[in-house]
């Protein structure tokens, strides 16, 4: 299984790690930590040093409840912090965690790699044909709604039914404006209670049955932190389990805030996989 990343095959047959890079004052575990250049640029290298495999940069906060900025304040925080780390590090592959076209293009004409869209195309009509238009491999997430009414949104038929139906759909769609390489990330803590994220993640191999990449983002979330009575902080160790165990199920990437501890996940699940048998596509 391999994506095309401005003209780089990518292959998942080891697991790959995204590295996530917050640039708002208010996400839910680092947020407002990033808040000058010097910082972005240390941040960034220091993931890089750890193994990143992609930099995740995210302008528009998606924690429940999130304030709902402009597209213009979006582009504000995102564009000049990219620009500076396309320089410092020119051959990184950057991901760009938005759901606008608008955001999305700018950032690809300034050199982004990829597109990480948590509404999958459903918040804004013109991504589909904006990625397709550049060519870009894009990731698509489950959601319901909106940031701000998700968690509102959590009934389901069936869960991983509804989801895998969600997907059939969306990647048929982007399938038909010619977007070649999808990833699809099934949304932990977006529009799902604790239950139904453990559910998910008990379930997470029936998602192979697309054969496009996997993406977990598992890190640090209430999921973790709020099971075990801690704060987001103290929720690394939680962390290393739940990837530990996605990988066991198939995730071809860990979309995560520690790269050092996502890559020894991914070293010592695969010795054992490897060890039984089981190696990954």
């Amino acid at each position: 299984m391999e994506i095309n990343c401005k003209g780089k095959l990518i292959s998942f047959k080891t697991p790959k790690v995204m590295g996530v890079l917050n640039i708002t004052p208010d996400s839910f575990y680092d947020g407002g930590k990033y808040k000058d250049l010097a910082s972005v640029v240390k941040q960034t290298e220091k993931m890089l040093n750890e193994g990143a495999d992609f930099i995740d940069l995210g302008a528009y906060s998606s924690r429940p409840g999130a304030e709902d900025i402009s597209p213009t304040t979006e582009k504000k925080r995102l564009l000049p912090i990219l620009e500076v780390l396309q320089k410092e590090f020119p051959n990184i592959l950057y991901s760009i965690d938005t759901f606008r076209a608008t955001v999305a293009e700018e950032a690809l004409l300034r050199g982004a790699a990829l597109i990480n869209d948590i509404s999958a195309g459903h918040l804004d009509n013109q991504m589909l044909p904006t990625v397709a238009k550049y060519h870009v491999p894009y990731v698509m997430m489950h959601m319901k709604g909106t940031p701000q009414t998700m968690k509102n949104l959590n009934q389901y038929d069936e869960l991983v039914s509804d989801i895998k139906f969600y997907f059939s759909q969306q990647i048929q769609k982007a399938r038909k404006y010619g977007i070649a390489d999808i990833i699809i990330d099934p949304g932990f803590g977006f529009a799902k209670n604790s239950a139904q994220n453990f559910e998910l993640l008990k379930s997470l191999d029936l998602f192979q049955h697309f054969d496009v990449p996997v993406l977990a983002g598992l890190s640090r979330k209430s999921m973790i932190y709020k099971t075990l009575g801690i704060t987001p902080e103290e929720a690394l160790n939680g962390t290393t389990v739940l990837n530990s165990i996605a990988l066991a199920k198939g995730a071809h990437i860990l979309r995560v805030h520690d790269v050092k501890e996502a890559k020894e996940a991914i070293q010592l699940t695969q010795l054992v996989q490897s060890a039984i048998g089981l190696d990954q596509n």
